[in-house]
């Protein structure tokens, strides 16, 4: 005989195994502690097993719970699966994001793999620009929506975290010692370069470039192989490099803005998807303290 598992039931039993109680369980599930334990007793009598027990601490899984829980677990994954699939709207056809370089490594994978298995038939491409040029593409419709990193954020952008800039240097390196100081500069459009170089002006620190380039890989050789120092975002910190704090004897730079920008018109459906992900990737990103 086919017998069918409720998927109501589950989520219960699971949210009682995670949550160590029927209390704290209701209460993630908006239920209240009857409905909660009412949906338990059923589960345990359609399988004649007892699933918790109670100790000092509170609910804890049987041997028959534990046989249960891992299972239960996949078969509310693959059911969300299933209906996060059957009910996304399909879309064809590309969106365009505008991204500075700095933002592409640390932000950028969690956020494209989220979204490319959202929408399969989807291009995505990319358009890496200091945040200047990228507001100036979305005005032009070159880009669908623009990523920024700037002081702070304009009328029509949208704040999603804020970041303290910091000196990076290579680990262990001396670079920051030098006088005058050997920076790793991008070309005129980034947004980093005025407070850099107000905050040395008022530290009374000289300094010297030793690139003044867009790409990103190039500045980052020249601080790696302590050629020089740079200035970048907290949470954009590549592991090779240290953050160079007061103690290094260099300036403290401003927090800036991580903004996200639509059309003035209004996004597309897609690209508001993206959107969509791109804010939740940010919220599920652990951050650095601004």
């Amino acid at each position: 005989m086919v017998r069918n598992i409720d998927t109501a039931l589950l989520r219960a039993f699971i949210g009682v195994a995670e949550a160590g109680g029927m209390t704290a369980a209701a209460n993630l599930l908006n239920l209240t502690q009857a409905a909660v334990s009412q949906q338990i007793k059923r589960l345990e009598d359609a399988f004649e097993a007892q699933l918790f027990e109670r100790d000092r601490r509170g609910l804890r899984l049987t041997g028959a719970g534990e046989r249960l829980f891992a299972k239960a677990k996949r078969m509310l994954a693959l059911n969300d699966e299933i209906w996060s699939e059957m009910t996304t709207p399909i879309y064809e056809g590309e969106v365009r994001l505008g991204i500075p370089y700095d933002l592409v490594n640390s932000y950028l994978p969690a956020v494209l793999k989220s979204f490319t298995q959202a929408y399969p038939r989807i291009q995505l491409s990319l358009e890496c620009e200091p945040s200047v040029l990228l507001l100036e593409a979305l005005r032009a419709g070159k880009v669908d929506l623009a990523l920024t990193t700037e002081l702070g954020c304009g009328p029509d952008g949208e704040r999603l975290v804020t970041d303290r800039l910091v000196w990076a240097g290579a680990k262990g390196g001396a670079a920051h010692r030098q006088r005058p100081l050997p920076i790793s500069l991008g070309n005129e459009s980034c947004a980093f370069r005025p407070p850099m170089f107000t905050a040395l002006d008022d530290a009374g620190i000289a300094w010297r470039p030793v690139s003044q380039v867009s790409n990103f890989d190039a500045m980052n050789a020249t601080v790696q192989t302590d050629l020089a120092v740079m200035a970048l975002l907290a949470s954009t910190i590549p592991p090779q490099f240290d953050i160079l704090g007061p103690g290094a004897g260099l300036p403290t730079l401003p927090v800036f803005s991580i903004n996200l920008y639509r059309p003035r018109t209004g996004a597309a459906p897609i690209a508001a998807e993206l959107a969509r992900h791109i804010r939740e990737g940010f919220v599920a990103r652990p951050r650095q303290a601004a």
